[in-house]
């Protein structure tokens, strides 16, 4: 696993944060120094999409990035049928995530995508699957992605929904952006990668607060919702459309 050492130096400029080739080489050392029970978080999920999945229907991964959640998805399933739908509108990472696929006999069971999210048909879903991803599109377009979601989902299916969250109180906000600070010193990350990817994330990634997501959720039409992993300022939700 190659180390992330995309903001070590030192920059003149901070560019917005990207999903490019340099953060795709690197992604999955930057996830596990980043991401608090991330391991965790994508094997459940993919648990969740196994219990859930309705026969002939459609798993969505959106925002698939290079694939972590969907090999685990595949490897949930084996050797059992399945059709999963997964997009990303990072180029560098649909293709590090074909490679990836090279060593499993999916056949026509993964169908990867490179586009926007917003721009998909849902169409026969059983599970969708957001990972970390709804945070990084523009805020006036998820409630619409949540109800097309809704609208294009099998009775009995299930949304999973992994966000970076914000709180409404400024005391907590600041208590959690602490721990998560603290979090990322001790996995190896200095003072000043911390600092530039912030200053390169500001306006890109927008958290939303766990009650702002339970609303859109509810309002879009899902009957419950559930917090079923939370980290100070990670959380993971699930919806269940009956």
């Amino acid at each position: 696993m190659e180390k992330d050492q995309v903001f070590a130096g030192k920059k003149r400029k901070i560019q917005s944060f990207k999903f490019n080739k340099e953060v795709a080489r690197v992604f999955d050392d930057m996830l596990n120094r980043s991401v608090p029970f991330y391991k965790e978080s994508i094997r459940r999920q993919s648990e969740l999409a196994a219990q859930f999945y309705q026969p002939c229907s459609r798993i969505y991964d959106l925002g698939c990035s290079h694939g972590n959640l969907g090999i685990m998805v595949i490897e949930q399933f084996k050797e059992k049928l399945f059709k999963m739908v997964a997009v990303d509108s990072s180029k560098p990472m649909i293709e590090k995530y074909s490679k990836r696929l090279e060593q499993y006999d999916t056949g026509p069971r993964v169908d990867l995508v490179c586009g926007f999210l917003e721009d998909m048909q849902i169409k026969n879903a059983s599970v969708v699957l957001i990972n970390l991803t709804l945070q990084f599109l523009d805020k006036e377009k998820r409630d619409d992605l949540i109800k097309k979601i809704y609208q294009g989902m099998n009775s009995n299916g299930i949304l999973v929904l992994t966000e970076k969250t914000i709180h409404a109180s400024k005391e907590l906000n600041d208590l959690q952006t602490k721990f998560y600070k603290a979090f990322k010193l001790e996995n190896g990350y200095s003072e000043l990668e911390i600092s530039q990817k912030r200053d390169a994330l500001e306006k890109v990634l927008v958290p939303d607060t766990i009650e702002t997501h339970e609303k859109r959720i509810l309002k879009a039409g899902f009957d419950q919702f559930d917090i079923w992993l939370k980290w100070f300022n990670f959380a993971s939700m699930m919806a269940i459309k009956r």
